[in-house]
């Protein structure tokens, strides 16, 4: 009877229990019902909830158009996890950013898990199908990291050795195998698969750097704003993979991770008052995220016909009058008259992105020209995938392949002909292409992501060349990264004329430290950016340069025993990763005359974002062969010595050099400590050549080594002072004052 009562009573307890519980969802649920409750209902509803004994995400990739919940996955908590994979970095996200840091944090020695949630590494130039880049004029030279460039190189390489050029094409000294008019380089994206497999094949063997695919981040557990464990679905088998790392990369192509754990971020467009922005709407519009697209592949075959099936919810796209070359036409050139009076040429749709033109090819192995189809047409927009039930997430990923193929079925039957009639029933869809069944990118190109709230917040004033007047954007001392791009926007513009160009402008490491958490690092779209300026930020290049900047964060941190906070609050931390990221070859500074493989590179680059010998006002040269003048040699060494502080800086040096000349601070300083002299004549002789007899009396009052003198001509070249100055300025004892 006792044992009866022990049984009823624990039957009791979790009867009262349960409907205690019960009554607290309620309250809780009540206590949501503000004026901003939908917002955070749908993230609720959108995002894995601990207490959830079930927690469900969609596979990207195996959504299909007939039936987009199949492609909802499911995580039943298990009674015990697997033991935690440990390693020193978590990359989760295999796109560029995400390959980017796992190379430099592999190459630093660390241990590296990188996490890809399709079957192929690459993002936006592989699994999203944007394989003709995005990039800038100098992409070449100095416009984007050195190992960026490689990897261009040897996308080039591949089709120099497995194919036979044309004459013309092999002279090409930069290679364009599509000869599209988008991009330098356009190629085919399982190409890049297979250049990225070898470059991380070596870190794989020889380093610790373990790549797995088909994982995606469900859960994360978080103590005292540090993330303790990952824990990913495995998308194949439906089983739990858990990682337990000292630092975790979010390389996710919508922010997974940021949100997981709780971090702040923020996604849509920003108001006003948040970013003071001119473009910024008044009122913060969340839901106006940038559109993604599913790209896809043609080939031309003239007097074939390989029309589709009508795909579904076209005649709705055909009623919104989505479908248009928005007066481009297919193969032939246009021209305008722009309301200036000024003559436009619209070049032909079909070289837009074009991936190969056969032209350039005298083997067999292309027989037609290849086109990669990313146009406003197939830019699904107004559906939002960002915080949404699964259930949402996949039906709006199936709309957004409806309408791709649509626009595919209205190139074959309804696009008007150069030639006259409609349609281009000779357009074949690869489905190799892309590595998929339906012909269709492996994972949408996404524009916009979750950003983190970070300690610098880069807005439009930061980029836009209205806002800037000089040759460069907004300096920022704590740069790791260059980009350049117009502010793109594909999507509504909250207020008109957000999309803009800008001046080439920098990476901040402040752009990448959350505001919170002490070992998440975002790297890629997902940085301390807004709504407006995203749109310059997110392209190729730039992505990997992120991607870079977060790998060395990273290593930094683990190899000194720093939250990532801390690295950013101390001046001689982050002088220290910029001083590795310039040795191996990553620009943190706009010039256009000093290529990424250029000896001095490191140098020049240090000394201009320390402020000794900043880039002109005017252009982005750096004129590393012409003699360094007086009075900028004067400038370098005041900046080097911290001399300014001991100077009046509104007195005339000399008769040659008036109070208000630029260069006067540094002279007087100079002059007060005995650096130069005044010529015979009383003059500083400012725009004279600085000579190696005026350095060795320099280093003659500072007591500094004369070694390196030796080399040097009677005229010191503004490159071999940049040398010399380097060696003393990356110094232990003064880079922390630079």
């Amino acid at each position: 009877m006792r044992y009866a009562k022990l049984r009823f009573s624990q039957r009791e307890f979790w009867r009262r229990s349960k409907i205690s519980f019960t009554i607290a969802l309620l309250i809780n649920s009540i206590t949501i019902m503000d004026a901003t409750a939908e917002i955070k209902k749908e993230k609720m509803a959108a995002l894995p909830n601990k207490a959830k004994a079930e927690l469900a995400c969609v596979d990207v990739q195996s959504v299909t158009i007939a039936d987009p919940a199949r492609a909802i996955k499911k995580l039943t908590a298990p009674k015990k996890l697997p033991a935690a994979i440990k390693c020193n970095v978590l990359v989760v996200g295999g796109g560029m950013g995400g390959v980017a840091c796992a190379i430099q944090a592999a190459e630093a020695g660390l241990s590296v898990c990188l996490t890809e949630e399709t079957d192929w590494l690459g993002g936006q130039m592989t699994s999203q199908g944007v394989s003709a880049l995005d990039e800038n004029y100098l992409v070449e030279t100095s416009g984007a990291s050195l190992r960026y460039q490689k990897f261009r190189t040897a996308i080039r390489q591949h089709y120099r050795l497995q194919h036979r050029l044309s004459t013309d094409a092999a002279k090409e000294n930069y290679l364009n195998p599509g000869g599209c008019w988008v991009t330098r380089l356009s190629f085919e994206p399982k190409v890049a698969v297979r250049k990225l497999g070898e470059i991380l094949a070596p870190l794989c063997a020889e380093a610790d750097l373990k790549v797995q695919y088909r994982l995606k981040p469900i859960e994360v557990q978080v103590e005292g704003e540090r993330i303790q464990t990952v824990t990913m679905i495995d998308l194949e088998s439906g089983k739990p993979v858990v990682f337990k790392p000292q630092i975790c990369i979010d390389a996710t192509e919508l922010g997974d991770l940021i949100a997981l754990s709780g971090a702040e971020y923020r996604s849509g467009a920003e108001s006003k008052s948040e970013t003071n922005e001119p473009h910024a709407p008044e009122v913060a519009n969340r839901e106006n995220v940038q559109d993604f697209t599913y790209p896809f592949v043609l080939e031309l075959r003239p007097g074939e016909s390989h029309v589709i099936d009508k795909p579904p919810h076209y005649d709705q796209f055909v009623a919104k009058e989505k479908f248009s070359f928005q007066g481009y036409k297919m193969f032939e050139t246009t021209t305008r008259n722009d309301f200036d009076s000024t003559l436009t040429f619209r070049l032909p749709f079909w070289e837009y992105r074009r991936l190969i033109q056969k032209a350039k090819f005298a083997d067999s192995g292309f027989e037609h020209d290849l086109a990669m189809i990313n146009w406003d047409s197939n830019d699904l927009r107004g559906e939002n995938i960002i915080d949404k039930p699964p259930e949402t997430e996949a039906e709006r990923l199936a709309l957004g392949k409806a309408l791709s193929l649509g626009f595919l079925y209205w190139l074959q039957t309804e696009a008007p002909r150069d030639d006259e009639g409609v349609g281009y029933p000779e357009l074949l869809l690869r489905t190799d292409i892309m590595g998929t069944t339906d012909g269709l990118s492996k994972y949408p190109y996404i524009r916009e992501s979750r950003r983190i709230v970070a300690k610098q917040i880069v807005v439009e004033q930061d980029i836009a060349s209205a806002a800037n007047s000089g040759a460069r954007a907004k300096a920022f001392s704590d740069s790791v990264g260059i980009g350049l791009y117009p502010i793109d926007i594909h999507g509504e513009q909250d207020v008109p004329g957000a999309a803009q160009p800008t001046n080439p402008f920098q990476l901040p490491l402040g752009s990448l430290i959350p505001m919170k958490m002490k070992n998440l690092v975002p790297a890629c779209k997902n940085i301390g950016v807004t709504h407006v300026t995203n749109g310059a930020f997110r392209l190729h290049p730039i992505e990997w340069a992120i991607g870079e900047a977060a790998g060395l964060l990273a290593s930094f941190a683990i190899a000194n025993n720093k939250d990532i906070d801390k690295i950013w609050d101390n001046k001689k931390h982050y002088r220290k990763i910029q001083q590795m990221l310039v040795e191996q070859g990553s620009p943190i500074y706009w010039f256009d005359d000093v290529p990424c493989e250029h000896p001095d590179f490191a140098a020049i680059q240090f000394l201009a974002i320390t402020g000794i010998m900043p880039g002109a006002h005017a252009n982005l040269s750096f004129h590393p062969n012409e003699p360094i003048a007086r009075q900028d040699a004067a400038v370098a060494l005041a900046a080097m010595f911290d001399l300014m502080g001991k100077t009046n800086a509104d007195k005339a040096p000399s008769p040659d050099v008036s109070a208000d000349d630029p260069h006067a601070p540094a002279i007087n300083a100079c002059l007060r400590k005995k650096l130069f002299v005044l010529r015979d004549d009383g003059t500083f002789a400012a725009r004279d050549h600085f000579t190696k007899l005026d350095l060795l009396q320099i280093c003659q009052i500072l007591q500094l080594p004369t070694d390196s003198l030796i080399a040097m001509n009677d005229e010191i070249l503004r490159k071999e002072f940049a040398a010399w100055a380097y060696t003393i300025a990356s110094g232990e004892d003064r880079i922390g004052r630079l």
